[in-house]
């Protein structure tokens, strides 16, 4: 699917403050080495970034069906999250490198729309939606995400959080809804898939992809914007 296949974004732990910007890398890695790369990220990525300026956290997900693997760090501006590109190359190569990935995919990101309803636990899952803005204002579109989408999917049960990511130059933008567990993001499907199709055809966006994931780690600390 080329561009569309990147981070579905933000899966808050707790509180921070001033966190507007994201990147994603995303790694189609070999299934029998997805958890010495979630280890790898976890123990050595995590607290070399740390000491980074402006890091504010991270999160992984996980699909070990298809081998999908997404790494999202926050920041807490574009101008730290784009001065540490060259920084964290190598960080990012020795981690694909153990996934047993192909280069990288890294994308730059704006979060547009947060809301948490509570911390996410061990076993939640996300699902996640691809767009296409087309000739629809961007800014439109994310108010008809916090405004009308938003609304409907945190009445589902299991409901975690949720997130909507822009790419204003590329015209697209990636959601993403966390649930407690598997069971209660198979048990939205349904519901989830009736609100997506009418929330795309009143933002008039094209829907590109819709995937699910296993989140792996979630350290992202991005504040409310809903």
């Amino acid at each position: 699917m080329g561009r569309p296949v990147t981070s579905p974004g933000c899966h808050p732990d707790r509180d921070g403050g001033g966190v507007v910007f994201a990147r994603s890398t995303t790694v189609q890695a070999h299934q029998d080495k997805i958890d010495a790369g979630i280890a790898h990220v976890r123990d050595e990525v995590m607290p070399t970034l740390r000491d980074l300026p402006g890091y504010v956290g991270l999160s992984m997900l996980i699909d070990r069906t298809s081998g999908r693997c997404v790494v999202t760090t926050s920041w807490e501006s574009d101008e730290a999250m784009r001065a540490t590109s060259e920084s964290v190359r190598s960080m990012r190569d020795r981690a694909a490198e153990i996934l047993g990935g192909n280069r990288p995919q890294v994308d730059n990101w704006e979060i547009a729309v947060l809301h948490r309803d509570h911390k996410s636990q061990e076993g939640a899952c996300v699902r996640a939606t691809w767009m296409r803005f087309g000739d629809t204002d961007p800014d439109r579109a994310t108010e008809v995400f916090r405004m009308a989408i938003l609304p409907k999917i945190e009445e589902l049960p299991g409901f975690c959080s949720a997130s909507l990511l822009v790419d204003r130059e590329a015209g697209i933008a990636v959601s993403s809804v966390t649930y407690d567990s598997r069971a209660a993001l198979a048990d939205s499907r349904g519901q989830a898939d009736a609100v997506r199709a009418a929330g795309a055809k009143e933002a008039g966006v094209e829907v590109l992809e819709v995937s699910e994931f296993d989140l792996a780690i979630a350290h992202l600390r991005v504040p409310e914007m809903a």
